[in-house]
């Protein structure tokens, strides 16, 4: 294991006798380390070297609207420690680097926080006999000033925090552990149901708000037809998938979000990358092939979505070399 910088963290309480170890600590990997942390866990964050060193030597700097607001001195490390409980947070373009990281370390146990579906399986082929669960979180949060002098700022807005594991994990080490912190953790049935009842709604939110370049409110109404049809095939899909769900849930669970909410996957595009397309739009596309959907409407907005990241990154190149 290769320490990026030596930091050490203390803290009050008496820390569990097993590290746990945070892969990833962007905006939700770092929020989930700090409030780790800040209830008396033995927690080091694994990142990549330039990243690791930046939070080994400035930390982390966390804001919340419910929660209060602290400083995280958090040590960071190259590597996963040798049998640590483990939480992967990356975004869906490193969990192939993820599983790299973690088969030579033999970790207790995985805590996957991804989007998508995909994900599980590539890191259950990495670690043949090792507990690996799909579960997720929901919460507005961002970091910022990850480059620069000085800690990056972890900020969380409102109050939902909230963890939804599968029932079969419930006593999962790591579980245990992030029920010591704000962190609502709740259980929500079987893996598969876990994980759908999540993608269900993220899937139209990341991918209307996309295509629109506008937050969901206003991206609900721009091409009703479109709409109708991208929620009554996600919706079929689901229901495929075991989470019987209609075009009118959905349209319900998006319409109770603020208007102006955004996707992660919509700043993504905008800056030029796909980021999550494939995890999110792909990931529905694939289970909908396999029971035999036909998803017209998906394909399309998926394709106008990489069509416009492709023309913002070409944009993007262009201007640097003027």
């Amino acid at each position: 294991m290769r320490d990026a910088a030596n930091d050490v963290t203390s803290t009050d309480q008496p820390a569990t006798q097993e590290p746990i170890a945070v892969v990833g600590p962007g905006a939700i990997g770092g929020l989930v380390a700090a409030m780790l942390q800040r209830a008396g866990h033995d927690v080091v964050v694994v990142a990549r070297e330039r990243t690791a060193r930046h939070v080994a030597e400035h930390g982390l700097d966390v804001t919340t609207d419910e929660f209060g607001a602290w400083h995280a001195a958090l040590p960071a490390v190259t590597e996963v420690p040798h049998g640590a409980r483990v939480v992967v947070a990356v975004k869906a373009e490193g969990v192939a680097d993820a599983a790299r990281l973690l088969g030579p370390a033999a970790p207790a146990e995985v805590l996957s926080l991804l989007n998508g579906l995909d994900h599980v399986d590539t890191l259950r082929t990495a670690l043949p006999g090792v507990e690996v669960v799909g579960a997720t979180i929901a919460g507005e949060t961002l970091r910022t000033g990850a480059d620069g002098p000085g800690p990056a700022l972890v900020r969380h807005r409102g109050t939902l925090l909230r963890t939804v594991v599968p029932d079969d994990a419930a006593e999962l080490g790591v579980v245990a552990a992030l029920r010591d912190t704000p962190i609502e953790v709740l259980t929500g049935g079987t893996e598969a149901e876990v994980l759908w009842k999540k993608l269900r709604f993220l899937a139209p939110l990341a991918l209307l708000t996309s295509t629109w370049a506008t937050g969901i409110g206003e991206a609900l109404t721009r091409d009703p037809a479109l709409t109708a049809g991208l929620l009554d095939e996600i919706a079929a899909t689901a229901t495929a998938e075991g989470v019987p769900t209609t075009g009118d849930d959905l349209r319900g669970i998006l319409g109770g979000f603020p208007p102006a909410m955004r996707s992660s996957l919509q700043a993504d595009i905008e800056a030029g990358r796909e980021g999550e397309l494939d995890a999110i739009g792909g990931a529905v596309r694939r289970r909908a092939a396999r029971h035999g959907i036909a998803t017209p409407v998906l394909d399309d907005v998926v394709g106008r979505i990489a069509a416009r990241a492709a023309s913002s990154s070409a944009g993007s190149a262009a201007g640097a070399q003027a």
